[in-house]
């Protein structure tokens, strides 16, 4: 008899089923992790992806083989303007979870904010902080209504994007405090973090449409003397049970989902973007005109696309307190300009 082969390890991750659309293009952050820290302070931020160059820095991991060498990293640099901040929002808990005590909205938000939302017409500011104050007993968390500006970017698009930033640090009435003095007033990158600290960054992944099972999950392509297809699944499964299972890999959508990745080192952050726009501009996004953050590594999604960062919910434990050593930046051309 000849070998029987008994094992088949099966093709794909079932970790992030379903595997559908997303259904914001922003994406959406779901846990913000408690911060030791005095003073009260925003948790996350919102940039666009520009892509991608690669850096040379001197190896500041004491347990890396080429600690104090300098090495060849891929970074991902990120346009960073100002995020506006339109409004505060104070969470009561109940049995059923986070419930909203009441927000209070800026006076004269920007025009564009209307291409997201009809805005009221009378909003009493000052009320409806007196009301928050008023049930801080019950409050457990603040958060703020921060908006981006693309209109300070490259991009061609005018509506903001709307993120719920969390206030940490600090009591509840110290963030109440801090949140109502942002109120209407912009806040940049290097104000909520520093260079050389770790973020988890969130996004929606490039979008691929439809895709086979050879792609989407990567199954064996079959055989060209088999019957009726290649490029499918070689078995949907057992006769029993009955149905066709959820672990079966089957064609379907592949990208746009939300991933967020944990522990991506801000290596640089600078205010003028000529120092880091590469010549002729990013491919199929331009210049940098203002704020900017370098990141290592990839980021999921394409250019143009709105990425959120957040303090890290697990970060790493020996990590260097100083930031990176850069020694060069590749502003080489991508396209041999």
């Amino acid at each position: 008899m000849g070998h029987r082969k008994t094992h088949a390890p099966r093709h794909g991750s079932l970790a992030y089923l379903p595997r559908k659309r997303a259904t914001h293009l922003l994406a959406r952050i779901r846990f913000w992790p408690k911060i030791e820290a005095e003073a009260p302070r925003l948790l996350g931020f919102v940039g666009f992806k520009a892509g991608m160059t690669h850096v040379f820095t001197i190896e500041d991991r004491k347990r890396s083989p080429d600690f104090g060498k300098e090495v060849i990293r891929p970074a991902t640099v990120l346009e960073t303007p100002p995020v506006l901040v339109c409004a505060v929002k104070a969470y009561t808990k109940t049995v059923y979870g986070m419930r909203t005590l009441n927000e209070a909205w800026m006076k004269d938000p920007p025009d564009d904010l209307e291409r997201v939302f009809t805005l009221p017409e009378n909003f009493s500011t000052e009320e409806a902080l007196k009301k928050i104050e008023e049930n801080l007993p019950k409050t457990v968390k603040i958060r703020v209504i921060a908006i981006t500006q693309p209109r300070q970017t490259s991009l061609s698009k005018k509506k903001p994007d709307i993120a719920e930033i969390e206030v940490g640090g600090g009591t509840v009435q110290q963030q109440f405090e801090y949140a109502k003095n942002l109120l209407g007033k912009t806040i940049t990158l290097p104000e909520i973090f520093k260079e050389g600290q770790f973020v988890d960054v969130a996004s929606i992944s490039t979008g691929k449409g439809f895709q086979g099972p050879v792609k989407r999950w990567g199954v064996t392509i079959l055989q060209a003397k088999g019957r009726k297809t290649k490029r499918g699944v070689a078995t949907l499964g057992p006769w029993n049970p009955h149905h066709v299972m959820y672990s079966v890999p089957r064609a379907g959508q592949m990208g746009y989902h939300q991933r967020t990745e944990y522990n991506k080192r801000i290596l640089k952050m600078g205010a003028d973007g000529k120092e880091i726009t590469p010549k002729g501009g990013f491919i199929r996004y331009g210049e940098i005109r203002g704020s900017y953050a370098l990141l290592a590594g990839s980021i999921a999604g394409t250019e143009k696309r709105a990425i959120r960062l957040r303090y890290p919910a697990r970060p790493p434990r020996d990590v260097a307190e100083e930031p990176p050593q850069i020694t060069q930046i590749s502003l080489e051309s991508p396209q041999g300009r």
